[in-house]
């Protein structure tokens, strides 16, 4: 019956053990997401104060006020699971620490009986005696054996009972511990729902200006989104060309839209495919403002964007960097927007838009992390923007998959 319990004192131990290592990595990985969160909002404020004292648009500020809620909206649902977290948390070691203690009080109850059944027996006589009213040597010998092991399992015994008590205690400070963090977690949330109630209400207002003169904005957004289409089917016109020519000089003729791979251009596309989600970022600082593929319009909900690029607010006269090892395939120079710059990784292709000033060209091996230019600012709103694509052939990926959450 005795090893019986021990038996299930065994397996209550590594289930719970299991049960403690899942819930602290999915601790480590909200708080890792939390912070990831926070440094966006110090970067998007520090980029803001930079520009306040530019003349502003009331579409720029109600894209920015937008971006503002999008991200405090994130925090506050990230913030909100970590805290619902710590509660499962903290009701699983509440139910440890109960575990815990059924288990020493079976750890102490089986020791006392044994110390009791020690004291009746405790003389080196008695001890003597068991040995000599053997019948035989094999049978002393096996009676000394199992003199050895009740000392020994009754300090085993009595070292369990220390390191239960010890994680015992180890389990109550975490669970204080657990119980303080939520309540810190509980006041940055209604702090940080006070700022999302500020920002919504500067929306609303904006988007009261907006009303009053609807046709205009909407005149305004609708040339914008023409230009950016316009882009768009110029990238992509020059993507199918870099293809056409590539495969014409490597002596092929399909029309697929796919790159003829050499086994070097093979080996660096596998190469960038391992390490999705792993590239650097283009900029040193900055946060997605416009996300890729389908958006709904800031101020007309009914109407919807599909996105091939996203944008990053950076700081002015930021370098941009190429996110992975390369070569320059082609400049683009398009009619109306500022460059781009193609870089090749075997079939995938990143573009760096929107630039200033360009250090590479054609033909040019890239590393890692060089500096290719500089983003362009925009003199009148003071604002730093940087799109950026990654093509796998002639398909837009979607870029936030391929970077770096860090």
């Amino acid at each position: 019956m005795r090893f019986k319990s021990i038996f299930i004192l065994v397996l209550v131990s590594v289930f719970s053990l299991s049960v403690v290592n899942a819930q602290s990595n999915k601790q480590k990985e909200l708080e890792a997401k939390r912070q990831r969160i926070l440094r966006e909002i110090n970067q998007l404020n520090s980029l803001n104060r930079q520009v306040k004292k530019k003349e502003v648009s009331v579409l720029k500020q109600v894209e920015d006020v937008d971006l503002k809620i999008r991200i405090r909206q994130n925090l506050i649902n990230v913030t909100n699971e970590q805290a619902n977290q710590l509660t499962r948390d903290i009701n699983n070691n509440q139910k440890q620490i109960t575990e815990l203690r059924d288990q020493l009080e079976l750890l102490k109850d089986n020791y006392a009986k044994m110390i009791v059944k020690s004291y009746k027996s405790k003389s080196e006589q008695s001890k003597v005696m068991f040995l000599l009213s053997s019948d035989n040597f094999k049978q002393a010998y096996k009676r000394l054996q199992y003199i050895n092991q009740y000392k020994a399992y009754q300090k085993k015994q009595a070292e369990d009972i220390k390191l239960k008590t010890q994680e015992l205690q180890k389990l109550n400070l975490k669970l204080s511990e657990q119980r303080e963090q939520k309540k810190k977690l509980v006041a940055e949330n209604q702090k940080a729902k006070r700022e999302l109630e500020k920002e919504m209400k500067a929306q609303k207002e904006l988007m009261a200006l907006i009303r009053k003169d609807l046709k205009t904005y909407t005149a305004q957004i609708r040339k914008k989104r023409q230009e950016a289409d316009r882009i768009d089917r110029e990238i992509n016109r020059l993507i199918r060309e870099a293809i056409a020519a590539s495969n014409k000089k490597a002596g092929k003729t399909s029309s697929s839209g796919e790159f003829a791979l050499t086994p070097a251009g093979k080996a660096l596309a596998e190469n960038f495919e391992a390490n999705k989600g792993r590239l650097r970022w283009p900029v040193d600082r900055g946060v997605i403002k416009s996300r890729y593929g389908v958006q709904r319009s800031i101020t007309d909900k009914t109407v919807k964007n599909n996105y091939r690029s996203i944008y990053i607010t950076t700081e002015e006269n930021a370098s941009v960097k190429a996110v992975f090892t390369g070569e320059v395939y082609k400049i683009m120079i398009i009619k109306n927007a500022n460059p781009a710059v193609m870089i090749r990784h075997g079939n995938y292709i990143t573009v760096y838009m929107n630039m200033s000033k360009i250090n590479v060209k054609p033909g040019e091996k890239v590393e890692t992390g060089q500096v290719i230019g500089k983003a362009f600012t925009n003199k009148t709103t003071g604002e730093t923007l940087l799109g950026f694509r990654v093509y796998k052939n002639d398909a837009t990926q979607n870029p936030e998959y391929w970077l770096s959450k860090n």
